[in-house]
């Protein structure tokens, strides 16, 4: 791994992160909440920015690109699909391409579902993956524009990367996403071991953020689909599809 990441809060409750790789001196910036925590970051570490990956168009995740841009010269890559409601692109991706970001090929994959247009990036040499608000931290990103199917489809291409690659996802919502996990499924050892770390680390002032495949993949309900033990514990029948269960599970969740 040549990558040293920092995460970087924002907002209230947003996530940037700043890619350093430190082979070649290529720094990279995913998602831009807020223009002042970034550069304040990056003149700590004596960083100059080279580009802003951007995974989605909401403002959360862009308000800061205009002035980071014009303070840094860095180049803004964003997905086509995206594009009229991006900042300015210099650089415009589609699902499938590949970009060369210091030592890594990375990967730009499909995640439309808490947007239609919603990209990830995933640097296979480094081995993280940059989801935005899909595959979040023990949950997923609302259904604003994009449909269950839709959805379950993206996390599903994240699900079938290396298990041990690291997730980086946009917001602090670990505590609240468990909470509900453990609502479905009280006495689930893995959850409950999970909200005793996520409880350890936020007492610690400390984000829950990034998290491993792995782990999401072991207690997130919207990578269990498939599980027939979280399908018993929404109420579905044993022979509710995946789609079932993932849409019962984001119904729930956004009720909860």
């Amino acid at each position: 791994m040549t990558i040293e990441l920092t995460v970087v809060p924002c907002l209230s409750d947003n996530y940037a992160y700043i890619a350093e790789d430190t082979a070649t001196g290529a720094v990279t910036l995913i998602d831009a909440p807020e223009a002042g925590p970034i550069m304040e970051a990056l003149k700590a570490q004596d960083l100059k920015l080279d580009g802003i990956l951007l995974t989605h168009h909401h403002d959360d995740h862009i308000a800061g690109v205009a002035e980071i841009r014009a303070r840094t010269g860095a180049k803004v890559i964003g997905a086509a699909a995206d594009r009229h409601r991006l900042p300015p692109l210099d650089v415009v991706v589609e699902p499938g391409n590949q970009i060369r970001i210091g030592s890594d090929d990375v990967q730009v994959i499909d995640v439309s579902g808490h947007t239609v247009g919603h990209v990830a990036f995933y640097f296979p040499q480094s081995g993280m993956v940059f989801t935005g608000d899909s595959l979040m931290a023990w949950g997923c990103g609302r259904l604003f524009e994009g449909s269950p199917a839709q959805m379950l489809e993206s996390l599903r291409r994240i699900a079938a990367l290396p298990e041990g690659i690291i997730v980086c996802s946009g917001h602090e919502y670990t505590e609240s996403n468990g909470r509900f996990a453990l609502n479905l499924e009280p006495a689930n050892p893995a959850l409950k071991s999970r909200m005793r770390d996520t409880m350890a680390r936020r007492g610690r002032g400390e984000p829950t953020v990034p998290s491993t495949l792995a782990l999401e993949k072991a207690t997130n309900p919207f990578l269990r689909a498939d599980d027939p033990d979280l399908c018993a514990a929404l109420g579905l029948p044993s022979t509710a599809s995946a789609l079932d269960v993932f849409t019962k599970a984001r119904q729930a969740k956004d009720q909860f």
